[in-house]
């Protein structure tokens, strides 16, 4: 008993005597901690530094407040917003043709673009003081969604200026004298932009940009000015083949000191006039058969003013930082943009086609098989809205949500491949044969567009969510660093001390609280609501506990080498969005009024959600070097078990069967999804099949039954059908009449385009 006493003491004396505690305990772990750190490349540090932590922050605390979460108001269009959507936005659409763009013509028609710029429709993000439009990222989104559900290849048109590019770096970087004269040519279409970032040998390695530019003497308009003497080679600039005004990043090096003491400069942005001397247009890429514009762009020995870095001379240097904080126009609404809309098209024509297309006496949407890929549509599209509305909520609320941005552009573009691929096995022949008919065939040709720029998904999901993430979002891991970074050793060992009592108390608690969550299934953790959802409230409360816990372990563990551990890393990035994501659907469902008609695509998308959790921590604790402690974290946090499961078939059945049901439900899941009441139209055809066929549903029931009794023969359709039935006295002659129409529009719906014999090689389909 005395022992136990004196130990206990010995404890108290050590962590409560600051003196004893820095010396025994805070000073070797800050020597450990300056050991395992992660090494931080320079534009990994400014990565990491720049822009905001939101609601990502809360999930990987494991302390996350749902009441809180539940006030943040999602955001709605302005007076001005809501004009522009109903007026000048409808009438772009009517105005695409999206075959006769790529296929035919490979470019946008000249009324179309000089509809975008009379209309500003290149100005969504800049000032009305500079003549812009001054949209909210809400209305850029919805915008952009709605054109991309028509044409990706107009969208991308219209998103590349609203997006990561001279527009923004002005808005946000650029000096009075530079938003004076270039933004009001931006913003009446007077000028056309393009920002070239990534080269020959440079695409996720921003270091290894090897275009450069040295600080020298040199002339300008008649007069010997400092400037900076550029050399550059870059490819997949989009709308660089039409662009007036060039936005360039690259290497600044000042060997002689011309303007100040540092030779190496590090990365800058400048813009640039196209027709400037020694500046090169090169050719056009052809990016996966799309019509957007996209090239090359070089220049050599090429002589620009120091003003002509965006910014002034004050902001050479600080290219990489001002990139990353702009990166989330690209990242949390543009892509984002075209994955959602890919989400509505594939829904609301997968419903109608399900419904249309009939096999053995029954719409094809009735058999399992076909009613799976309609589930995963449907429940993965109401992912993709929800995640597209919560992100945008943070935009809008003026964050720059850098971890946030990075999961919403990874997932929501694999998301929008996995509807694309299952709207295509449903529709089959009909999705494969490209035509003015065709409302699938491009866009599915060009997902992998989405997948690929603004990082690499790989990329994005081995390395940036969370290794941003478990350092951004942490509570204290980043404060530590910048602790073990001060040159002055006391200050850094009172400072670091200070956090790590605060960060052992907070992984102490963790340890408790995942085990108690673990043992009792997390049943006494509170939730905001009562009804269906409040299990999963709880749920994603203990995964978060969970995450903050074998995150924290992970690192103290591994250090630097979680880094190149990317497959782990990985694991643990998907568990925090897979969190996230859940966190979107759940308001979302709470933002509309628990509607009735959505339980089951939130069933089956927080059951999705927590699945793949499950799964990523088991297989984060199956590959875990680690054996002992990767045995005890699954201990602590699953001690019944990964007993998550996915999907009940019963989801997917529910989802199938209200894709094909018209009404306010279906509208409200594929609003984003633009279609026009002619029945020649690319989407309309199948929409009006749809509405007649329901229109019209009980006169195709009394048909059934005739052939089932042997009436009516069954091979019959068209025109060949209505006399059949008309004959047999299944149906009147007013019902006759109307059954004809009907079925030339399903036929139509059920049809492909096809063209005659040379029109092809000829390129002459119209």
């Amino acid at each position: 008993m005395e022992i136990l006493i004196l130990i206990i003491v010995l404890l108290v004396l050590l962590f409560a005597v600051s003196e004893i505690r820095r010396s025994l305990i805070s000073r070797p772990v800050l020597a450990l901690f300056k050991r395992v750190l992660p090494p931080l490349s320079d534009t990994e540090r400014e990565a990491m530094q720049s822009g905001d932590t939101w609601w990502d922050a809360d999930l990987f605390s494991g302390r996350p407040d749902w009441h809180e979460f539940h006030k943040i108001s999602a955001p709605t269009f302005t007076k001005k917003e809501q004009a522009f959507i109903d007026n000048q936005l409808p009438t772009l659409l009517g105005m695409i043709n999206d075959f006769k763009i790529v296929q035919q013509d490979r470019d946008l028609p000249p009324e179309i673009w000089e509809y975008l710029r009379t209309e500003k429709f290149f100005a969504m993000t800049i000032s009305e003081d500079f003549g812009g439009l001054a949209f909210s990222a809400a209305a850029n989104s919805h915008i952009v969604s709605r054109i991309a559900s028509r044409s990706i290849s107009v969208a991308v048109t219209v998103m590349v200026p609203n997006s990561l590019g001279p527009g923004e770096l002005l808005t946000h970087y650029g000096t009075n004298e530079q938003k004076k004269y270039w933004l009001p040519r931006l913003a009446d279409g007077t000028d056309i932009p393009c920002f070239a970032l990534t080269g020959t040998e440079a695409g996720s390695d921003a270091g290894a940009i090897p275009d450069t530019g040295v600080v020298c003497k040199g002339e300008h308009e008649g007069q010997e000015v400092t400037g900076i003497r550029l050399n550059w080679d870059k490819r997949y600039i989009t709308l660089a083949p039409v662009a007036t005004v060039l936005g360039l990043a690259f290497k600044l090096y000042d060997p002689e000191c011309l303007i100040g003491d540092k030779e190496d400069i590090g990365i800058t942005c400048a813009l640039i006039p196209v027709k400037h001397k020694g500046v090169k247009t090169g050719d056009r890429h052809l990016p996966l058969d799309q019509a957007f514009m996209n090239g090359t762009t070089s220049g050599k020995d090429v002589f620009i003013p120091l003003d002509w870095i965006i910014g002034g001379q004050d902001y050479a240097g600080r290219g990489w930082r001002m990139l990353m904080e702009s990166l989330s126009a690209g990242r949390g609404i543009s892509l984002p943009a075209l994955a959602t809309a890919t989400g509505h098209v594939a829904q609301r024509m997968t419903g109608a086609y399900g419904y249309v297309r009939q096999q053995f006496g029954l719409p094809i949407g009735k058999f399992e098989g076909v009613q799976a890929a309609m589930g995963t549509i449907g429940g993965t599209n109401y992912i993709l809205e929800s995640m597209r509305r919560l992100t945008l909520t943070a935009l809008c609320e003026g964050k720059s949500p850098s971890v946030i941005t990075a999961m919403t552009k990874y997932h929501m573009t694999e998301m929008g491949r996995t509807v694309m691929d299952r709207a295509m096995d449903v529709h089959a022949g009909k999705g494969i044969q490209l035509g003015p008919k065709n409302y699938l065939g491009h866009g599915y040709i060009a997902m992998p567009i989405s997948i690929t720029v603004e990082g690499a998904n790989i990329l994005t999901r081995s390395l940036i969510i969370f290794g941003q993430g478990a350092i951004r979002c942490h509570p204290y891991v980043l404060k530590e660093m910048e602790a073990a970074n001060n040159p002055d050793e006391e200050a850094a060992l009172r400072e670091f001390d200070s956090l790590l009592m605060k960060h052992l108390r907070f992984a102490t608690a963790n340890v408790f609280s995942s085990l108690w969550m673990g043992l009792t299934g997390a049943r006494f953790n509170s939730s905001p609501v009562s009804g269906f959802t409040a299990r999963y409230y709880q749920q994603l409360t203990r995964m978060s506990r969970a995450l903050a816990l074998t995150s924290d372990l992970a690192m103290l563990s591994l250090g630097g080498d979680l880094k190149r551990k990317e497959m782990l890393s990985a694991r643990l990035g998907d568990v925090l969005s897979h969190l996230y994501m859940a966190s979107a659907v759940l308001k979302r469902y709470e933002d509309e009024g628990r509607q009735k008609g959505d339980i089951a695509f939130v069933e089956y998308a927080l059951d999705y959600h927590l699945h793949a959790i499950g799964e990523a921590f088991r297989g984060f604790y199956a590959n875990f070097p680690n054996r002992i402690l990767a045995c005890a974290l699954r201990l602590v946090s699953f001690p019944w078990g990964i007993r998550y499961s996915p999907p009940a078939d019963r989801s997917y059945q529910d989802i199938a069967d209200l894709m094909m049901e018209p009404g306010v439900n279906r509208d409200r899941h594929t609003f984003l999804c633009y279609w026009k009441d002619d029945s020649e139209d690319m989407t309309g055809h199948m929409e009006l099949a749809f509405q007649a066929m329901h229109e019209h549903a009980e006169l195709y029931k009394r048909i059934r039954k005739a052939i089932k009794r042997g009436d009516i023969a069954e091979d019959l359709n068209g025109d060949n059908l209505v006399k059949a039935a008309r004959k047999a006295e299944v149906i009147n002659a007013e019902e006759a009449k109307a059954l004809k129409k009907s079925e030339k529009l399903r036929v139509s719906a059920i049809g492909v385009d096809s063209f005659k014999p040379g029109a092809l090689e000829k390129n002459k389909f119209f």
